[in-house]
């Protein structure tokens, strides 16, 4: 998709509870106005589309971001906004990426700070417990945010996770296209995240995530993702979306979603085909009965 991320160079115009810094990314701010203003949850009970209908409010007038969830099932957006479903009996783990780039070009300034400051909504809203968050950034403190953190962090997400977890990753940096490589886009482009280390060791492509982080998720573990930067929409190569622009009312499949590589990996497992083998020899949108079965994807 075409949209972009901003930096806010005050967060403190949208009213966030004891911010970490002065700056923060346009989504990430406004998630957190409408979630956790005031340093509390919002006394009503909100709907999913209900939180992405007001952070589109939020954002409206200052930047042209539409909202967009994106999931790996049909689901009801009237439902209760969560990220920890009701009766969750498992761990909340959540992996939280921040990239500023300092001293590169494109520096940002905001990211640390949405990655401080969804830390701190996540332990007071949700129950997370510090020794289950793991924190990537570029601030000479914590492991470095480059490629082969980020994936290596994503492997070890998703085999620590078990049935019954609810798992929570935020990336706030920049995102990219590049030239799809294996034919699986029609719009002839993979959506990328782009690491610290981006000029060397190359960006983070779409199937690379799924082939990571979806595809291999154990069944029973729900998986909310927010990504706060450019091309973010689709980044997870799911097949149903949810656009807050105002005309959409209901969650509908992607049309550029191409369903029928599901029924060959159906055809493939069916024939005994172990897990590894199925994501060895499959490309992403073939994963994704996979992922429907495994995992809720948020």
């Amino acid at each position: 998709d075409s949209q972009t991320s901003a930096d806010v160079s005050n967060v403190a115009s949208f009213s966030l509870p004891d911010p970490a810094g002065n700056a923060g990314g346009a989504l990430t701010s406004s998630l957190l106005k409408v979630l956790y203003s005031d340093h509390r949850a919002p006394a009503e009970d909100l709907s999913f589309q209900d939180v992405l209908t007001k952070v589109r409010g939020v954002l409206q007038g200052r930047y042209t971001q539409i909202p967009q969830l994106s999931s790996s099932r049909p689901m009801d957006i009237s439902s209760p906004f969560e990220i920890v479903p009701k009766g969750c009996t498992g761990t909340k783990r959540a992996l939280l990426i921040g990239i500023n780039y300092i001293g590169q070009q494109g520096q940002l300034s905001g990211c640390h700070n949405d990655v401080l400051n969804m830390v701190e909504y996540l332990k007071d809203v949700h129950g997370f417990e510090a020794q289950n968050i793991t924190l990537l950034l570029d601030d000479g403190q914590h492991t470095n945010p480059t490629h082969a953190n980020i994936l290596n962090a994503y492997r070890r997400l998703v085999a620590e996770s078990a049935p019954g977890d609810a798992v929570y990753c935020h990336y706030s940096g920049h995102g990219g296209k590049l030239r799809d490589d294996d034919g699986d886009e029609k719009d002839g482009y993979d959506e990328t995240l782009v690491p610290l280390d981006y000029q060397s060791a190359g960006q983070i492509r779409d199937d690379d995530l799924f082939n990571t982080l979806v595809g291999p998720m154990r069944k029973g573990v729900t998986l909310t993702c927010i990504m706060d930067c450019c091309h973010s929409g689709t980044i997870l190569d799911l097949p149903y979306t949810f656009k807050a622009d105002g005309e959409q009312t209901e969650m509908t499949a992607s049309p550029d979603f191409n369903m029928q590589p599901l029924l060959q990996l159906a055809a493939a497992l069916a024939s005994g085909a172990s897990l590894t083998e199925a994501l060895s020899s499959q490309d992403p949108q073939q994963l994704m009965s996979m992922a429907q079965q495994c995992c809720t994807i948020l």
